[in-house]
């Protein structure tokens, strides 16, 4: 068993277990906005990739896990998390998203605030769908469309990431 990485504070098992998956770290690192760090984020994988494109390829179960390391308004992640998702999309893909992208949005606008600690999961399970967990507690019905996993990942991986370097760090490049 691999040791646990430490970002920030933050340690992250190495492997961790999906529905029954054994998935291995591929990287994880920091969101900065500014000069402050906003959360840490660690992508889980069945095997290793480099690439987003290797990343969506892989069929098993996948997890980014994401702890705060500030406060920060629940209903302002929502958003950022939906222009994130618009930003890597065009225009008819993300269309057909909206229902997913606005009960995502109030599951995280119900929670109203993230506090430093915090953590929230979203796990894509085969033939289950995209499962988000906030402290600890799964959030109504998982989204079923594998579109919706792809678009949020798209947030972190895409052409437009919201963050370069944390990008590289999911993806197991060094910094």
């Amino acid at each position: 068993m691999a040791q646990p990485v430490t970002v920030a504070d933050v340690a992250y098992p190495n492997p961790t277990e999906v529905q029954g998956s054994k998935l291995v770290l591929n990287g994880a690192g920091v969101r900065y906005k500014a000069v402050f760090k906003v959360y840490t984020a660690g992508l889980y994988l069945e095997k290793k990739a480099s690439t987003p494109q290797e990343v969506a390829t892989l069929a098993g179960a996948k997890r980014l896990s994401v702890t705060m390391l500030r406060d920060i308004d629940s209903r302002e992640l929502g958003k950022l998390f939906s222009r994130g998702m618009e930003d890597n999309l065009d225009k008819a893909s993300f269309s057909k998203l909206i229902p997913g992208v606005l009960r995502m949005s109030q599951i995280f606008s119900e929670h109203k605030k993230l506090q430093a600690g915090d953590q929230f999961m979203i796990d894509w399970v085969p033939g289950t769908g995209t499962v988000l967990t906030v402290k600890g507690q799964p959030q109504g019905e998982p989204f079923k469309e594998p579109e919706f996993f792809h678009a949020l990942m798209g947030i972190w991986l895409g052409q437009q990431p919201a963050d370069w370097k944390l990008k590289d760090a999911l993806l197991g490049k060094p910094a």
